[in-house]
């Protein structure tokens, strides 16, 4: 028995081994009961289901926040809120990209819940590794922190820049990928769907034996994979620069994607409505690269972290007001005018 409790109490990347596990146990048993009860037969999910797994699972991330705060306190508390409403904003673009990834594929809606739900699983994975390697940067070369700031400044420019310069957002045509290239080159693809299974076994066309395929379901979900690859660019070194713990920087991650993730369906066809959330996104970017440099110039080290939240929040809320108060227009005016 003090074996065991001395493991659940041993630290592990700065948190004791109980506080990870607790997290994990959450996770996969919401997942667990979201496709094994909730969404146990494949079924076109509409916008009133998706608002109100999105709501569960947001006041899920909201009361873990307010457990860490009871248990670790105010100041990791509001780290924790800052990188959730952070990381919650930042995949909004991502949201887009899918969306353009399965009807790319022409998954049929009552699959695509099948797609996202298993795209949590990987992100679960792959956040775990980029965190890990970042927390291991950021403690053995505390420098590294400046290359994340610098990064962000660039990043929260440039897409600044690209705001007031391009005209509009073109459809991006994924039959070039090179990702898709490379498995079509190494694995045999179904030319259909095939009921909601990734792979199948049928017969050879050249032998008639009997060996494996790959369905493009599989295929939507690798790229809807690769694109949370390439959004966690962004999004990890944003919120190493809020915090250094990465118990925070994970669970925050995490609860963000499974509150998106599920209102998936009802943004779909909206998440161009908040055009001006882009321009307040490349600032925050832009805030938050900046403090890395000004919590050592004019705070002896450390930014406070309530005025992270506030600013971080007032941007954001900013640019959804001015969005919905100001709905971007079409290209050439008013069709009909």
């Amino acid at each position: 028995m003090d074996a065991l409790m001395q493991f659940f109490m041993s630290p592990f990347l700065g948190q004791a081994t109980w506080l990870w596990l607790l997290f994990l146990g959450i996770v996969l048993t919401v997942l667990t009961l979201d496709l094994g009860v909730f969404n146990k037969k494949d079924h076109i999910i509409g916008p009133a289901e998706s608002v109100k797994a999105a709501s569960a699972y947001i006041a899920l991330g909201l009361t873990f926040g307010a457990w860490v705060w009871y248990d670790l306190g105010s100041q990791k508390a509001i780290e924790y809120y800052t990188g959730y409403v952070l990381e919650l904003t930042l995949a909004l673009d991502n949201v887009f990209v899918i969306s353009l990834i399965l009807a790319y594929f022409a998954v049929p809606r009552e699959l695509q819940h099948r797609v996202l739900f298993w795209g949590i699983l990987g992100v679960i994975v792959l956040r775990a590794i980029m965190i890990g390697l970042g927390a291991a940067l950021v403690s053995n070369f505390a420098w590294v922190l400046y290359i994340f700031g610098a990064f962000l400044l660039f990043t929260g420019l440039k897409m600044l820049k690209d705001f007031f310069t391009e005209d509009e957002e073109s459809a991006k045509d994924f039959g070039d990928n090179a990702i898709l290239k490379f498995i079509r080159g190494r694995m045999r693809v179904t030319d259909d769907f095939v009921g909601s299974k990734f792979f199948v076994r049928q017969a050879d066309p050249a032998t008639g034996k009997l060996v494996l395929f790959a369905t493009p379901l599989f295929l939507a979900l690798v790229l809807v994979e690769f694109a949370d690859l390439v959004f966690a660019i962004d999004s990890v070194p944003a919120i190493f620069a809020i915090t250094q713990d990465p118990y925070i920087v994970y669970t925050s991650n995490i609860f963000a994607i499974l509150g998106l993730r599920a209102l998936y369906f009802a943004l779909e066809n909206a998440v161009h409505r908040f055009h001006y959330l882009k321009l307040a996104l490349s600032l925050v970017l832009v805030f938050i690269g900046f403090k890395v440099f000004a919590g050592d110039l004019f705070f002896g080290g450390k930014f406070p972290a309530p005025w992270s939240l506030g600013i971080t929040l007032s941007l954001l809320a900013g640019g959804v007001i001015f969005s919905l108060l100001k709905p971007k227009q079409p290209k050439g005016g008013i069709e009909g005018v």
